[in-house]
């Protein structure tokens, strides 16, 4: 069930995403390049006392601030599972960028409305670069390099920059990838979320994935649409939590039906 969510709601719902992505980064510096142990998940991905101790510090933030909200993290699960409004969140993603010192990771916060992302943030705890997106308003991006959140106009796939974070995440989807690929200007990879706040800024024109989980695009949405871009699977369909993990965001949205077309394979 969807809530109505006026401005001055929306205000204090991005001040709490805020607050809680500072205290995330506090978590977070003191261990970036510091040799940090990392630990195997079910799923063979990394994980290490920095992500861990980063949800922790969020979900308390959020869970004070809004106590009858529910809360999913990659790490621990989910609380409060029939509310209707949910923070989503994913304290690194990017924990191989981050145990390797790479500064492309990033802290994911998203706040669904039922199945519809509403907010999110991106937010770079080592250099200072932030993304917020709230539905119905543009995106803002703060940073120390420069950079103005808003995509970017792409007449064709043949001027397009293209980028993945690992070919490994394709799998069966791989000549699918590449079809694509072959039709973009130049292929980039890495970047995990990253990338997705360098689309919004108008760097890279077209991102295609798989195997992503609620939490790694929940907190994507708003940003990318609220910069005027779009993202759906690969089929054009809007992302869910019971989605095949397959995510398409473009910056110009004139790119979407010429890369599904691609995808489809």
């Amino acid at each position: 069930m969807r809530t109505e969510v006026d401005q001055a709601e929306m205000d204090r719902l991005v001040a709490a995403a805020v607050a809680a992505a500072d205290v995330a980064g506090a978590v977070i510096r003191p261990f970036f390049r510091a040799g940090l142990e990392s630990d195997l998940k079910d799923d063979r991905s990394p994980v290490t006392i920095a992500d861990r101790t980063a949800e922790l510090v969020m979900r308390a933030v959020l869970a004070e601030r809004f106590p009858a909200h529910g809360i999913l993290g990659e790490e621990f699960g989910l609380d409060r599972p029939d509310a209707s409004l949910r923070w989503v969140l994913d304290p690194i993603d990017g924990t191989r960028a981050f145990i390797t010192g790479r500064p492309v990771f990033g802290t994911l916060i998203g706040l669904m409305d039922g199945d519809t992302p509403i907010l999110g943030i991106i937010d770079q705890p080592v250099t200072g670069e932030r993304w917020i997106g709230a539905a119905g308003r543009p995106t803002r991006f703060t940073g120390p390099f420069g950079g103005r959140a808003g995509t970017r106009p792409c007449a064709g796939l043949a001027q397009a920059e293209l980028s993945l974070t690992s070919p490994e995440m394709l799998g069966a989807d791989l000549p699918r990838w590449q079809a694509l690929s072959a039709a973009a200007k130049r292929s980039s990879f890495g970047g995990d979320c990253y990338a997705y706040g360098l689309l919004a800024l108008g760097q890279i024109d077209i991102i295609a994935e798989a195997d992503l989980k609620i939490w790694d695009w929940a907190a994507l949405t708003p940003i990318i649409e609220g910069a005027g871009g779009r993202i759906t699977d690969w089929s054009g369909r809007k992302l869910s939590a019971g989605g095949d993990g397959r995510a398409l965001a473009v910056g110009d949205p004139g790119l979407l039906e010429q890369a599904i077309a691609l995808l489809a394979g």
